[in-house]
């Protein structure tokens, strides 16, 4: 299956707002809320503000261009603690991030995948997976990386088995938590989201 991967900013800057709001409007995600409000009401804002970047994945569908889902990727400082981390990953993480003994962590800024979903409108989601979507957020980082130089992705996702699962499987671990926002409450289930790193810089099968 063949995957074609534009930047909303580029379909923003040929179409208009009014124009790129309606091929988003069909957008469905019911197994996460904040992905689908995320993709309709901030995806070109964040896009025109540069805060995010918006990646929009699109699929052949009798014969018709449609959107199967969509990731948005920003830069982010975050925190990772020194106990979770291998003697090898330190000695990794130093080159990238700097060392706070007071909370015996490292300050690091890295690639964020703030969004990630399929669209579920009219059993698009069934025209991907959850892994090749992932594949490809990571594959449009690496492609980034190599421009600039890191190495690490990292991502946020509600304290459920499934999904947890999902992203180890994925090669992410955890990290840590983040407690959530008060406008983030209505959008994803519990206090806290998980944080979740991966090295891009290893082989995959």
């Amino acid at each position: 299956m063949a995957y074609q991967i534009i930047n909303l900013k580029d379909i923003y800057n040929e179409l208009g707002e009014n124009d790129t709001k309606e091929l988003l409007k069909d957008f469905k995600c019911p197994l996460n809320k904040d992905v689908e409000y995320f993709f309709k009401n901030k995806a070109i804002e964040f896009s025109k503000r540069d805060y995010s970047r918006t990646y929009i994945v699109l699929s052949s569908y009798k014969q018709e261009n449609v959107i199967v889902g969509y990731f948005a990727i920003a830069n982010k400082s975050t925190i990772i603690k020194k106990s979770i981390l291998s003697k090898t990953k330190r000695k990794r993480f130093l080159a990238f991030a700097n060392y706070d003994n007071d909370i015996n962590g490292y300050h690091i800024a890295l690639p964020l995948i703030g969004q990630i979903g399929k669209n579920y409108y009219n059993g698009y989601d069934k025209i991907i997976t959850g892994d090749i979507l992932l594949k490809l957020a990571c594959d449009k980082i690496r492609e980034i990386q190599n421009a600039i130089g890191g190495r690490f992705v990292y991502l946020e996702c509600e304290d459920k088995t499934k999904l947890k699962e999902f992203y180890e499987s994925n090669g992410f671990i955890c990290f840590g938590k983040r407690n959530l926002e008060k406008d983030e409450r209505d959008k994803n289930n519990g206090d806290y989201l998980l944080q979740m790193v991966k090295d891009l810089s290893k082989k995959e099968n």
